[in-house]
């Protein structure tokens, strides 16, 4: 059974894609909607806020909602859809930044929205509203059956963050396996040699098996004795203290910068100096990573050149009709303050 903001959508919908609602004239008020199918106002509210969000009807306050004059047009060509985890993309990473001037310049227009989207609107419906899709992977099984129809019908979709093997699409990635090398070895070049890897919580997403992988190589290719193991459940930051110093450990590769940021909180609780006794590193250079104190040497993605590789890839598919290929995007490490060389006792 749909939502009962879904059934308004789609009779509203429909009235206006059909001419039952002309341009410009005025749509039912969220009174007059509640009333219509007894529900409440915050649900004629919802329907409402969707349609406009489509593209389909403006609203001006103390006037009410009209169906937008130009609404054939935007419905037929020029509309990219861009999903996020999240209203918008500050929480993950400043993607738009690169993507809006190369889409906007060819005339697209970009809807960013988040996955509460995907309640209300089915494959079938975004290839008739829109001309191509980016989607930020947060997790590699979730909206499968989706991207995989969209996959079907071979509609322009680029993917952000992650790799989706079975689903064969595009995806512009940062190289998060080089980002965990880098930071290992200028650890290394640090003089550390016990050097652990902390984990944010049990899920494993590809990015942070990719940093962990890094890691590996480097400790592998430096010959160290010490590394953190996928099976070490004391790697994290609910054992943190105690996994330090159990393993006299001198530095730390965090999974992200939360994490380093929490890790350092415990430690200097713990009375362990930062970074006299114990080095850190994260992975995203989050805006509180130069905050904190000490502040935080971490590995940075550059959020602006995938935005931008991703407009330029999803437009070449849309224009061309030829599947781009995947693009891996390079990191770069900035040294802060929570890093320093050993000095042997």
């Amino acid at each position: 059974m749909e939502p009962l903001y879904q059934t308004i959508l789609n009779d509203l919908k429909e009235k206006i894609l059909s001419g039952t609602l002309q341009p410009g004239s005025q749509v039912p008020t969220e009174k007059e909607l509640s009333d219509r199918y007894q529900v409440s106002r915050i649900t004629s509210k919802r329907a409402l806020t969707e349609l406009e969000q489509l593209g389909l009807i403006e609203r001006t306050r103390g006037k009410g909602s009209f169906v937008k004059k130009s609404t054939q047009k935007k419905l037929t060509t020029k509309r990219i859809l861009f999903l996020l985890p999240f209203s918008n993309d500050l929480s993950l990473g400043n993607f738009s930044e690169g993507l809006l001037p190369i889409v906007q310049a060819e005339k697209f227009e970009v809807m960013m929205t988040n996955f509460d989207f995907l309640t209300s609107h089915h494959a079938n419906e975004i290839t008739q509203e829109f001309d191509g899709l980016i989607y930020y992977a947060d997790d590699e099984n979730q909206h499968l059956d989706l991207l995989f129809e969209l996959s079907l019908q071979q509609f322009p979709t680029i993917i952000l963050d992650k790799q989706l093997h079975d689903l064969n699409l595009p995806a512009i990635y940062s190289d998060n396996s080089a980002g965990g090398q880098v930071a290992c070895d200028y650890l290394i070049a640090l003089g550390h040699q016990k050097i652990a890897y902390i984990f944010g919580n049990d899920r494993l997403p590809q990015s942070t098996r990719q940093r962990y992988l890094g890691y590996i190589r480097s400790t592998s290719e430096h010959q160290l004795s010490f590394h953190t193991t996928l099976e070490d459940q004391r790697a994290t930051l609910n054992n943190l203290l105690e996994y330090v110093t159990t393993n006299q450990i001198t530095a730390l590769v965090c999974e992200n910068d939360l994490v380093a940021i929490e890790a350092m909180r415990i430690l200097k609780q713990g009375g362990l100096q930062l970074p006299e006794k114990l080095s850190v590193i994260g992975f995203d250079n989050i805006q509180a990573a130069a905050l904190v104190d000490p502040s935080l040497t971490t590995i940075s993605q550059n959020f602006k050149e995938i935005g931008a590789l991703a407009g330029q890839a999803l437009i070449t598919w849309i224009t061309t009709g030829q599947v781009p290929d995947s693009q891996k995007v390079a990191i770069h490490l900035i040294t802060r303050q929570s890093t320093k060389e050993l000095i042997h006792d």
